[in-house]
């Protein structure tokens, strides 16, 4: 993974406001990228027809990560159109805002579909393209996690207990896929978003005041680590790495 040119990468939720950094700064760094995407069609292939080095052969694929026909069918796909797929950034999630008090209020099926996606949509998307990671030896595989999987401080506890999922879930597919694939956790914190944006300012600013390095993440940090992890961080696989601004320490 060295060099990145060449490379393939799909990453799931890649029309979201983390996936398009994250998208941009791979195909800056020279791969072909597969924007994944479940509802946001226009907007995936509106990115994919932006990114930086169009001669790679970005392009829009939706990724239904809770359909495992589907997500087999996507492997297929990406076979046949590319030959390869050396990266996966699972950047997918859903949540709700509800307050921790409020137990009630965490209904079951808002339940369900966070760990149906955040979880088991995670561990599908492995499931379905391990094959062809591995297939040249060097796959690499980023879960976007979040800090609130260690902090258990979140838009809901359920959505912290999918990270925490997550996070465990990433260290058994490091075991299970090495040697030809690794497996790595990477966990923002708050991220400067156009979500974040319409966020309570006080509390933004109380966030930041708790930050070390007094900034939000922005998606192009995480995109930038998940480029170091695919060509300098080469011996690492099954951990987790905040990309926090050292939110988690406080």
């Amino acid at each position: 993974m060295k060099g990145l040119e060449n490379k393939v990468a799909l990453v799931t939720g890649g029309a979201g406001g983390i996936g398009v950094g994250i998208c941009e700064v791979l195909a800056e760094a020279g791969m072909a990228v597969i924007v994944g995407y479940n509802n946001s069609q226009d907007a995936a292939q509106a990115l994919a027809a932006a990114l930086p080095n169009q001669q790679a052969g970005h392009v829009a694929m939706a990724v239904p990560v809770t359909d495992t026909a589907a997500l087999g069918e996507l492997a297929r796909n990406i076979e046949e159109r590319f030959g390869r797929c050396d990266m996966v950034v699972n950047c997918h999630g859903t949540t709700r805002f509800v307050p921790a008090p409020d137990l009630d209020a965490l209904d079951d099926e808002l339940i369900d579909r966070i760990l149906q996606t955040n979880v088991r949509g995670t561990f599908a998307t492995v499931r379905a393209l391990h094959r062809l990671l591995a297939k040249n030896g060097d796959g690499l595989v980023v879960n976007i996690s979040s800090i609130a999987a260690k902090l258990a401080i979140g838009s809901n506890m359920m959505y912290c207990a999918s990270k925490a999922a997550v996070d465990t879930l990433t260290q058994s597919l490091a075991l299970a896929l090495a040697p030809d694939v690794r497996v790595v956790s990477v966990s923002p914190g708050l991220v400067e978003t156009e979500a974040a944006k319409k966020f309570d300012q006080d509390w933004k600013n109380n966030h930041i005041a708790r930050t070390p390095l007094k900034r939000l993440t922005t998606p192009r940090d995480i995109g930038e680590t998940i480029v170091a992890l695919a060509t300098h961080m080469t011996a690492v696989t099954g951990i987790i790495i905040p990309v926090d601004a050292g939110r988690s320490l406080n």
